[in-house]
């Protein structure tokens, strides 16, 4: 069993990497003067992925749209009937689960009874079960989730931008599917993709916090199993770099309208990529940031309120940033944000808000080592790119003015952006 140190001399801290005999990767964090302890047992599969095929396949597979979240929902019923939250009870953690575009991640978090936990975690994923029964109840809940969803401003003001933005590719679809597409789920099929991407190969689990690193591996030793080996082939989406609508207004009960403003990017592969996102991360708070002129002016004269935000979404094959807030004139922001765009492709970024920018946004980064859920977190998407959690903060620390700008200039074209729009009924 390899078990590799990891470590920052930047900050001098370190986790390790072990190789399981399983196939499984675990990134271990241990924390001293911690009390809690945090796990994520993750998978690299997300609703994004409903086009795939893996070494034994001859083509390519296409399945339902939500199958990813619907797998989730379905990993916590077990076969003797017990559920898995019932198990937790007992030793006091608290579990958890979600799904993401690009990947489906259990979890708890706890202050005593690790080991037990951990054991629990780890039984959970691995032994599947469905059943023509349980499947029909759960798409009738998971019905009812996504209909709730359609009623929130906040959810469909986002996926709004995101079907404007993208023509062809899964991201523009929720990621619980519809009520249509999850019609089509059957337990034959929960468990094709659960067999493709339930591999251990394809799975990685973070722990950070107040644990012992060799109650993990007594853990695994005890429940997992060597796993096949697997390759999983996903399909790259053709998808035209212009959106597909410039701008989408839906109307929902709100005091005030809410706006997500997008820029689609260039694709440049999921380790690129998400480096990219630190850079666009630095752009946006150099754009919109509460120290920013233009910030102050759209403030000044009411045009936003409760602040405004931005976050980069990188993905396998895709890349997107969002702005987002509340606006009495959510176009006039859009141009605002637009005029000030062109303004500094065109002059360049200053020497003070580039120093300012960079400054925060690694102090941003290094309050992530502070505390054991976002270190799990860091680990898991880190670890699933390719990069280890410390090359964040070497990224950050070596970009350069120069890098920012070209960035700007190559991924944030006005016309490869949209405007989505939640009004007052």
């Amino acid at each position: 069993m390899d078990k590799i140190e990891i470590k920052s001399d930047r900050i001098g801290e370190k986790y390790f990497k072990i190789n399981h005999p399983s196939g499984l990767t675990m990134l271990l964090c241990p924390m001293e003067g911690f009390s809690t302890s945090y796990a994520m047992f993750s998978t690299k599969y997300g609703s994004v992925d409903t086009c795939f095929k893996t070494n034994k396949d001859m083509d390519y597979v296409n399945v339902p749209e939500g199958i990813a979240h619907f797998l989730e929902h379905k990993m916590f019923e077990n076969e003797d009937g017990v559920d898995t939250f019932e198990r937790y009870a007992k030793t006091g953690a608290s579990g958890n689960a979600y799904t993401t575009f690009d990947k489906t991640a259990y979890l708890f978090a706890c202050s005593d009874n690790f080991k037990e936990s951990i054991e629990i975690l780890l039984d959970t994923v691995t032994h599947p079960y469905f059943t023509k029964e349980t499947v029909e109840k759960e798409q009738g809940i998971i019905g009812q989730e996504i209909r709730m969803y359609d009623d929130s401003p906040e959810w469909r003001v986002m996926f709004n931008l995101l079907q404007a933005m993208y023509v062809n590719h899964p991201v523009r679809i929720d990621i619980a599917g519809t009520v249509e597409s999850i019609a089509k789920i059957d337990a034959d099929l929960l468990y094709r993709c659960y067999n493709t991407f339930y591999n251990l190969n394809n799975m990685v689990l973070t722990v950070a916090g107040n644990f012992k690193v060799e109650d993990v591996i007594s853990a695994a030793d005890k429940v997992l199993k060597k796993a096949e080996d697997i390759t999983i082939e996903r399909k790259i989406t053709n998808e035209d770099e212009h959106v597909k609508q410039k701008r989408v207004v839906q109307k929902l009960p709100v005091a005030v309208p809410l706006f997500d403003i997008g820029f689609k990017s260039k694709n440049k592969g999921e380790t690129q990529n998400f480096k990219d996102m630190l850079l666009d991360e630095m752009i946006i708070d150099a754009i919109i940031g509460e120290t920013t002129p233009l910030y102050k002016k759209m403030y000044t004269e009411g045009l936003i309120n409760n602040g405004i935000h931005g976050e980069t979404m990188p993905g396998f094959d895709y890349i997107c940033t969002m702005i987002s807030g509340e606006s009495k004139d959510p176009d006039k922001v859009y141009s605002l944000i637009c005029d000030e765009i062109q303004r500094m492709q065109k002059e360049g970024i200053d020497n003070e808000t580039f120093d300012i920018t960079k400054k925060s946004t690694y102090g941003k980064y290094i309050s992530v080592f502070s505390q054991p859920e976002s270190i799990a977190s860091v680990m898991l998407n880190t670890h699933f790119v390719g990069l280890t959690m410390y090359d964040l903060l070497e990224e950050i620390a070596q970009t350069t003015k120069e890098q920012m700008e070209n960035r700007l200039r190559d991924n944030f074209k006005i016309e490869n952006s949209s405007i989505s729009i939640i009004s007052g009924e």
